[in-house]
C-alpha cells in the first residue's frame, strides 16, 4: 500500500515538472523567433546601424571618418555582428517579457510587485549608460587617440589612424556594454539587499572601498585613457550612493507596510 502511495506521489510530481518544461521550451522557442525576426530586420539596415555607430569617430575627427578592412570577408562579418547586436537590443523587451511570464506565476503577489520596478529600471539604466558612452565618452576618447596622428614632422614620418572595421566595432560595443552594464549597479545592490545578502549599513561602511573598486572596474572595462576611466568611475560612485538612498527609501516603505499589517 505504501509503495502505491509513493508511486502516485512521484507521478503527481512529474506532471507539473513536465508542464513547466513544456512551457519553458515554448517560451524559449518564442525568444529565438523574436531574435531571428529582429536579426533579419537589423541585417537589412546593418549599414545604417554601423554608420550610426561610426558617428562618435566622425565627431572626434571633425571630418568624414575612414575605416578599412584587411580581410575580404571582414566587412560582411562586421555587418553580421552589427545585426546581431542590434537584434538583441530590439528583441530584449519581448524576450524579457517571456521570461517574466514564465517566472511570475511562481512568485507571490508581493514578490511580483517588488521585482517589477527592477525589471522596468533595467533597460532605462542600461540605455542611460550606453548613451553616456556614445554621446560623451567615445567622442572625447577618440579625439584623444586621434591627436597622435602626425603629418610630416621632423623625421618625415607620417602617422595616420586607419582603424579596421572589426576592431572599431569591438571597441564601440565593448564601451557601450561596459557603461550599460555598469549603470545596472543600483538594480544589483537593491536586489542583493532585498535577498538579505547585504544591508544598507554594510554599504555605508564600504564607501571607501567602493571608490577604489569603481576606479578598478573603470580601468578594466574602458580604453587606457584617463578620461574614459574617470567618466565611468564617477557615475559608478554616484550610482552607489543612489543605491544606498534607494535602499533607505524601500526600508522605510517596508516598515510602514509591516506596521500597517501587524495587529
Amino acid at each position: 500500500m505504501s509503495e502505491e502511495i509513493d508511486r502516485s506521489d512521484i507521478d503527481a510530481s512529474k506532471a507539473p515538472l513536465m508542464d513547466h518544461l513544456i512551457e519553458l521550451r515554448g517560451r524559449l522557442l518564442r525568444c529565438v523567433l523574436y531574435f531571428a525576426v529582429a536579426f533579419g530586420l537589423a541585417f537589412s539596415q546593418a549599414g545604417r546601424v554601423f554608420d550610426f555607430l561610426v558617428q562618435p569617430l566622425v565627431t572626434a575627427s571633425g571630418t568624414s571618418a575612414k575605416l578599412i578592412y584587411t580581410k575580404l570577408y571582414e566587412a560582411f562579418f562586421t555587418e553580421i555582428r552589427v545585426a546581431a547586436f542590434a537584434g538583441i537590443c530590439l528583441a530584449f523587451p519581448l524576450i524579457a517579457n517571456e521570461l517574466w511570464r514564465f517566472v511570475a506565476p511562481g512568485l507571490y503577489r508581493r514578490e511580483q510587485k517588488a521585482l517589477l520596478p527592477f525589471l522596468l529600471a533595467t533597460p532605462i539604466l542600461f540605455t542611460c549608460g550606453a548613451a553616456l558612452a556614445y554621446y560623451v565618452v567615445m567622442p572625447t576618447a577618440f579625439r584623444f587617440f586621434l591627436s597622435f596622428q602626425q603629418v610630416g614632422g621632423a623625421g618625415g614620418v607620417e602617422r595616420e589612424a586607419l582603424p579596421a572595421m572589426g576592431e572599431y566595432l569591438d571597441l564601440v560595443m565593448s564601451m557601450i556594454l561596459a557603461f550599460g552594464v555598469a549603470f545596472l549597479l543600483p538594480v544589483l545592490l537593491m536586489l542583493l539587499e532585498r535577498s538579505g545578502i547585504i544591508t544598507r549599513q554594510q554599504l555605508q561602511g564600504g564607501r571607501r572601498y567602493s571608490v577604489v573598486a569603481a576606479f578598478v572596474v573603470a580601468a578594466v572595462l574602458t580604453p587606457p585613457d584617463l578620461w574614459s576611466q574617470v567618466a565611468l568611475a564617477i557615475p559608478l560612485i554616484l550610482l552607489y550612493e543612489i543605491s544606498i538612498i534607494g535602499i533607505w527609501i524601500t526600508e522605510r516603505r517596508r516598515a510602514r507596510v509591516d506596521a500597517t499589517a501587524s495587529p
